[in-house]
C-alpha cells in the first residue's frame, strides 16, 4: 500500500478501487498499440466535440513521459502532472482550461523520467485520484501512452470505455491486436471499441475494422464494436502544425464530421 493509501485507511476512508461501484463509466481511454496512429489528435478532437455538445469535459494526458497534448494545443500550463507526482499539488489543482475548445486539460510532462518510471503504488494513487476527479465531469477523455507498458495498463483500469486506435497499416493492426490481447489478459471489464483513423475511405476503414474484429473473435473470443472511422484529411496536419484544435481551425472538414459521429456512438450506455 502506498503512503497516501495508508493515510486514507488510517483516517477511516477506504482507498478508491476501479472495481467499486463508482468506477469511471464516464471515462473514455484512447489507446494504441503503436505511435503514429493519431491517438492524441483523436483524444483532443473528441474532447472538443464533447464539450461543444454541452458536456463538461476533461482531457487527461496520461502519456507519462512523452506527453504532448499541451504541444498540440499550444498550451503553456503553469501546473502539470509533474507537480502532482512530486506531491506539490493535487490532481484537481493541475487542471487548466482550453478556452477555444471549452474543455479542461491536465497536461503531462514530456520527457520526465520520474513520470515514466512511476512504481505501481503511485500509479494506483494517480488512477484513483483520476476516478475521484472524474465525478466532477460529464465526460473524461484519457489519452494513454502508446504501447502496453505498466503505466498504460494501470491507467486503463480507470476506463469505462476503451477505444483502441488503428490505421490501415499492417503494423498498426498487429499492434492494436496485441494491445487488445494484453488488455483482455488483465480481465478488465471495458466497453471495448476500435477506431480506424486516417482511412482512405469509409469503406476501407470498415474493411480494416473487419480484419481486426475477425482476429479478436477467432483468437480472443472478443467482439469489440466499431467506435468509428475517421477519414484521412490534410487539414488535420495543418491544425496540428498550427497547434490548435481541428474544430477551431477547420470545423467543417470530413475528419471533424467523423469524430462527431464517433462521439454519438460513444454516448453513455444506460
Amino acid at each position: 500500500m502506498s503512503q497516501r493509501s495508508s493515510q486514507q485507511a488510517a483516517a477511516g476512508r477506504p482507498a478508491t478501487h476501479p472495481a467499486a461501484a463508482s468506477r469511471g463509466r464516464n471515462i473514455i481511454c484512447i489507446a494504441s498499440g503503436k505511435g503514429g496512429v493519431g491517438k492524441t489528435w483523436l483524444a483532443i478532437t473528441l474532447s472538443h466535440v464533447l464539450a461543444r455538445s454541452g458536456s463538461r469535459t476533461l482531457l487527461f494526458d496520461g502519456d507519462l513521459g512523452l506527453a504532448n497534448v499541451d504541444v498540440q494545443l499550444g498550451l503553456m500550463p503553469e501546473r502539470d502532472l509533474s507537480g502532482v507526482i512530486a506531491g506539490r499539488i493535487s490532481l484537481s489543482n493541475a487542471v487548466s482550461h482550453f478556452t477555444p475548445g471549452g474543455f479542461d486539460v491536465i497536461a503531462g510532462a514530456s520527457g520526465s523520467g520520474a513520470l515514466a518510471a512511476l512504481e505501481a503504488p503511485h500509479l494506483d494513487d494517480l488512477r484513483d485520484d483520476l476516478l475521484q476527479l472524474a465525478g466532477r465531469y460529464d465526460r473524461v477523455v484519457l489519452d494513454l501512452g502508446a504501447g502496453v507498458d505498466n503505466s498504460v495498463r494501470k491507467l486503463a483500469e480507470a476506463a469505462g470505455t476503451l477505444v483502441v486506435v488503428a490505421t490501415e497499416e499492417p503494423t498498426a493492426l498487429t499492434d492494436a491486436y496485441a494491445f487488445i490481447k494484453l488488455t483482455a489478459a488483465d480481465h478488465l471489464q471495458h466497453d471495448l471499441r476500435i477506431a480506424v483513423n486516417m482511412a482512405s475511405s469509409p469503406r476501407e476503414g470498415e474493411r480494416t475494422y473487419a480484419k481486426l474484429l475477425k482476429a479478436c473473435e477467432g483468437f480472443l473470443h472478443l467482439s469489440p464494436k466499431l467506435a468509428g472511422v475517421v477519414r484521412r484529411d490534410d487539414r488535420v496536419r495543418d491544425s496540428i502544425r498550427h497547434q490548435t484544435s481541428l474544430l477551431t481551425r477547420h470545423p467543417t472538414t470530413e475528419a471533424a464530421a467523423d469524430v462527431e459521429t464517433m462521439a454519438k456512438r460513444l454516448a453513455p450506455q444506460s
